[in-house]
């Protein structure tokens, strides 16, 4: 099944706004029961008719990224240190992090005209596949007094026969308005959608 999702806010909060206080950061997974959910949601502009293709060849699936340990959470890290990760109090994801990076990225591939297959719910075999490792989806707050969101998308797009043919890193950063939840999550839903820019540019180069 062709994936087709509609642009809208850039972030979602869905059971009302989250709570700014207490601290920053705070480790483990003790939290009460989340206020709201945060989602990304892709900023391309999406087709305003359904792409069609008799051509498998030209369709691209879109799998789920591989993450690191620190990513494998619904929390968003926050780099404090070098050798330090912590979480964003009050911050939860509707889905994990690389979950809801696919979507931006099968979103912003399908707004240039791509046919985008979902893997959830598609048996045809693809022409090509996007697959990948999500590197880097977090808050350094390792300079204070510039503190910024990051996205870094090891990226691999594979051909008939699934042998690799093109590997790519993808980076994008963005300054935060404040450590609130919502800002934090605003900025790293600007950068998700840039690297899916730059991606969806790649992929149909």
């Amino acid at each position: 099944m062709m994936r087709q999702r509609s642009s809208g806010l850039a972030v979602i909060a869905f059971a009302g706004v989250l709570a700014a206080c207490g601290p920053l950061v705070q480790i483990g997974g003790n939290a009460k029961a989340p206020v709201s959910l945060l989602a990304l949601r892709a900023t391309a502009v999406p087709l305003t008719t359904a792409t069609t293709t008799t051509d498998p060849n030209a369709t691209v699936l879109v799998l789920v990224p591989a993450v690191p340990g620190m990513l494998q959470t619904l929390r968003i890290p926050v780099l404090t240190s070098d050798t330090t990760v912590e979480y964003l109090t009050g911050a939860t994801w509707a889905e994990q992090p690389n979950r809801e990076f696919q979507h931006v990225l099968a979103d912003t591939i399908a707004a240039k005209g791509i046919p985008v297959l979902d893997p959830r719910q598609s048996t045809a075999a693809s022409g090509r596949t996007l697959s990948g490792t999500l590197i880097d989806f977090s808050l350094d707050v390792r300079n204070p007094a510039s503190a910024i969101v990051r996205v870094r998308f090891d990226a691999a797009l594979t051909g008939v026969g699934k042998t690799p043919f093109a590997l790519r890193r993808f980076d994008a950063t963005a300054p935060v308005v404040s450590q609130n939840p919502t800002d934090v999550a605003i900025a790293l839903n600007t950068a998700a959608n840039q690297v899916a820019k730059d991606v969806a540019a790649w992929v149909a180069h």
